[in-house]
């Protein structure tokens, strides 16, 4: 196995918020501008659209659809619109609207744990790093607990900083009523947020120490960087072989993921990298993506963050997007044995 700090990003990044012009409203055709900046208005606000469809669907694929989708209304347009990125808003939000309930009617047929698709960069990246919360996986995870338009109203205003009146009039709705979902949805997503916020640096010691454990077989340190309660969920999606069941418990975890290091073989090779802006780990195998892993946290007894959550994507089809990820240490993998936590290849 071998750990590399230097893989590529020929992948996508994160959709990180636009600035405050980006207006909901006013996006009327206003006389004055030309058709042929067309191309050029959706393009410059291309980050905003797929920033919006990322967090209402949480998959990497249906959001690009929806960015062509948008793209498609776009184009049609015979008029100039005074305000591009409102029109693009309010578009690719009412089509994310559309795609939830097929998503839904998707997910209650899914096979083991649901998770959203994995955005991944480099450890070093800092573009949307300082939005990265709300983009987290963990709130994604979160986001599905509420209603469509609960998470529509959340995601304009919390991540991207739109005012209930400019949701009012993107989704038909009256600002009071635009207030009053927004209220139920930031309700609903505190009480079920951690309520740890650890310092990014932690985060990846943390993140390191567990993964040094586990390529060691140290169970007592694992023990040590674990928190009592914490739980494993692994995205196979029955397309390849994962937990079906979250694992919980410290023990149960740790003896979980050693077992599943025994399996990967030595053309296995994890990289720190940044997921959805927060530390975690990418393999592959024999060059391959084969897993995307990230973790949550809680403060322990002495202040140091303790592991709380591991997310393990494992789905093929959650990882295409990632395909072109080929980090140069691949080329020269190391005998030693390891892989990410929460992967399961048997």
């Amino acid at each position: 196995m071998t750990d590399t700090h230097a893989p590529r990003t020929d992948g996508p990044q994160p959709a990180d918020a636009q600035p405050a012009d980006a207006r909901l409203v006013d996006a009327q055709p206003a006389d004055g501008q030309p058709a042929d900046t067309r191309l050029v208005d959706f393009e410059q606000h291309r980050r905003l659209v797929f920033g919006i469809a990322y967090r209402m669907l949480g998959s990497v694929a249906d959001a690009e659809d929806l960015v062509q989708d948008t793209w498609l209304r776009w184009s049609r347009v015979t008029g100039p619109v005074a305000s591009p990125a409102g029109f693009l808003a309010r578009t690719v939000t009412n089509l994310a609207l559309n795609r939830l309930d097929s998503a839904a009617v998707r997910r209650e047929a899914y096979v083991g744990p649901w998770l959203p698709e994995p955005l991944v960069t480099e450890p070093d990246a800092t573009d949307g790093v300082e939005r990265a919360e709300t983009v987290s996986l963990a709130l994604l995870v979160l986001l599905e607990n509420l209603s469509p338009l609960e998470r529509a109203v959340f995601v304009l205003k919390e991540a991207f900083a739109f005012s209930y009146l400019e949701i009012a009039e993107a989704l038909d709705r009256t600002e009071v009523a635009c207030r009053q979902i927004g209220s139920r949805a930031r309700a609903h997503v505190r009480a079920r947020r951690p309520r740890y916020d650890a310092p990014p640096e932690l985060r990846r010691r943390a993140t390191d120490e567990f993964l040094a454990a586990c390529v060691g077989g140290d169970l007592n340190r694992m023990l040590e960087l674990l928190a009592p309660d914490v739980t494993t969920w692994s995205d196979g999606g029955g397309v390849i072989r994962a937990a079906l069941r979250p694992v919980t418990g410290a023990e149960n975890v740790a003896r979980f993921t050693l077992g599943v290091l025994r399996q990967l073989g030595e053309g296995a090779a994890v990289h720190p990298v940044l997921v959805n802006g927060e530390a975690g780990l990418l393999v592959t195998v024999d060059g391959a993506v084969d897993s995307v892993s990230v973790f949550d946290f809680v403060e322990g007894p002495d202040g140091t963050p303790l592991i709380s959550a591991i997310r393990a994507v494992r789905n093929p089809h959650k990882l295409g997007h990632l395909a072109g990820l080929a980090p140069a240490a691949d080329a020269a993998p190391d005998p030693t044995p390891g892989a990410a936590p929460g992967t399961d290849r048997a």
